[in-house]
């Protein structure tokens, strides 16, 4: 792009400085060909680069979507986790109410392993063969007997309950350390499977928050692109309007060599867009004043295109046409809905220089322009702020629906 400004505004200062020829114009027109080509190769790239940024931005909305969520399943995991731990320090609570217990049951039988040790050691200091007949013959009298019967059976069901409380005693220890290690068992598993959970989510989340600075880096670029591409268009859009005067002062000038005079009177010279290749102007007529609305643009092609603009400062379409007239002395609306009805309706088939012509662009009659004959018209369009163009091709032969008013 810049090889291409430098070489055509070279091009400019080259030319103006010497008689000026036709060729040279139909090297301006190849220059203007060019740059338009340049132009629309880089609003396709800006087109793309904004897709791609639109699709970045779903992209980047999905992964926010998707770390929140994340975000939520390691809240409730965390708060499983302090659950866990609550679970846990109520479970280390039983084990050790389990293990006092346990402790207790151990001392009661090993006291009752001392009683019954005792028992029989004293039986074998006897000699071992005293029966309980023995025991209770050996009584002085009947009361004696009764007394001694009675010792004998609580001496007999006193080893048996002791007997008895012992194995049961044992038999609940090995329960309860059967309890503990079941408790121990889940405790394990239960952290194990959360600490796993947790781990996981982790991996998730790093992953998530890598793809979204992954996507991030990659808008940036593309916004530093885009923001490149919309300065080469801007730059472009500046020489072509420049080209663009340079062809009209060229074909003015070619004009006033071969004629020896320039255009006088209410003839008004453009240039010339039938397909020729000379490059050289037609003459058509414009009655009364409304010449002087068709060339009051002359000067200021190139004024970039301004929203609501009325001045040289900046054009926008109605604005520009009411501003024209306005140099004629010719006072008309300027809004395309009150130009839209202004003065008469005429058929296309009998327009002429000076009419007002309108395309259906995002509206029906969204754009209006100046007819200035041989097919074209002069206007402030925003691709190219005040600039000639064709009405016979292209986009705006697509958006003319023929409507054409005749200002009086």
């Amino acid at each position: 792009m810049t090889v291409t400004t430098v070489a055509v505004v070279g091009l400019s200062s080259v030319i103006f400085s010497q008689p000026i020829h036709a060729n040279t114009v139909n090297e301006l027109q190849d220059k203007q060909t060019k740059i338009e080509q340049e132009r629309s190769e880089v609003k396709e790239k800006l087109s793309k680069a904004d897709a791609e940024i639109a699709d970045i931005l779903f992209d980047l909305k999905e992964i926010n979507e998707e770390i929140v969520k994340v975000d939520e399943a390691l809240k409730a995991n965390q708060e499983m986790l302090k659950q866990a731990k609550k679970d846990v320090e109520k479970t280390e609570e039983e084990i050790a109410e389990l293990e006092e217990e346990i402790a207790e049951l151990e001392e009661k039988i090993e006291a009752r392993f001392d009683i019954l040790k005792q028992r029989v050691t004293s039986y074998q200091k006897s000699g071992g063969n005293i029966g309980f007949l023995e025991v209770l013959f050996g009584s002085k009298n009947f009361g004696d007997f009764i007394s001694r019967a009675s010792a004998v059976t609580k001496i007999t069901n006193s080893d048996t309950d002791l007997i008895k409380e012992q194995e049961e005693d044992k038999a609940e220890v090995e329960k309860k350390q059967a309890k503990v290690e079941e408790k121990l068992a889940e405790q394990k598993e239960a952290k194990v499977e959360l600490e796993g959970m947790e781990a996981l989510i982790l991996d998730q989340q790093a992953e998530n928050e890598a793809s979204k600075k992954k996507l991030e880096k990659k808008e940036k670029q593309l916004a530093s692109l885009k923001s490149d591409l919309e300065d080469q268009d801007s730059s472009l859009a500046t020489l072509e309007s420049e080209i663009r005067r340079d062809i009209l002062r060229a074909t003015t000038q070619v004009a006033s060599s071969s004629n020896g005079a320039t255009s006088s009177g209410n003839d008004l010279t453009v240039l010339s867009d039938d397909g020729g290749d000379s490059g050289a102007p037609a003459t058509v007529k414009a009655n009364g004043n409304v010449s002087t609305a068709i060339t009051a643009g002359n000067p200021y092609l190139g004024t970039p295109y301004r929203w609501a603009g009325k001045s040289p400062s900046g054009f926008d379409c109605s604005g520009f046409v009411s501003w024209a007239f306005g140099q004629a002395g010719i006072s008309i609306p300027s809004s395309t809905a009150g130009l839209s009805g202004t003065s008469t309706k005429v058929s296309y088939s009998d327009i002429q220089p000076g009419d007002l012509v309108f395309f259906n662009t995002y509206k029906t009659n969204g754009h209006v322009g100046i007819y200035v004959g041989n097919g074209q018209f002069i206007g402030s369009q925003n691709s190219t702020g005040l600039a000639y163009a064709d009405m016979t091709s292209g986009y705006w032969k697509d958006k003319f629906s023929g409507h054409v008013r005749r200002v009086k």
